[in-house]
């Protein structure tokens, strides 16, 4: 069984678990289903904000998409969430994302 198939399967137990949904986005992410990635990342983040994680893979699919400015967004909340959580870690790999589509946008 496929690891999309046997992520899917433990969600039906669990459905709104969020580490299952993340790992099925990151799925997606690898066979080029980026529609579905992002609808996963954009509902575990609407359901439970605080999980860091999903901020920076939904905002590299936006970048990758072409949605630079969806993508500063999605980061510059992470980065509020992360300092919030004293998670320095995620806040500085948020930030190294952020300042490189920034200065993608600067030119």
């Amino acid at each position: 069984m496929d690891r999309i198939s046997k992520l899917k399967e433990y969600m039906q137990t669990a459905e709104k678990d969020s580490f299952l949904q993340h790992a099925l986005a990151l799925e997606y992410i690898k066979i080029g289903n980026d529609e579905e990635a992002k609808k996963l990342f954009n509902e575990i983040l609407k359901r439970e904000p605080t999980y860091v994680g999903s901020y920076y893979h939904l905002g590299k699919l936006l970048e990758r998409i072409g949605d630079p400015e969806k993508a500063l967004r999605v980061y510059e909340r992470g980065m509020q969430i992360a300092q919030a959580a004293n998670d320095s870690h995620s806040y500085t790999e948020l930030q190294a994302a952020y300042e490189d589509v920034e200065d993608e946008l600067q030119g």
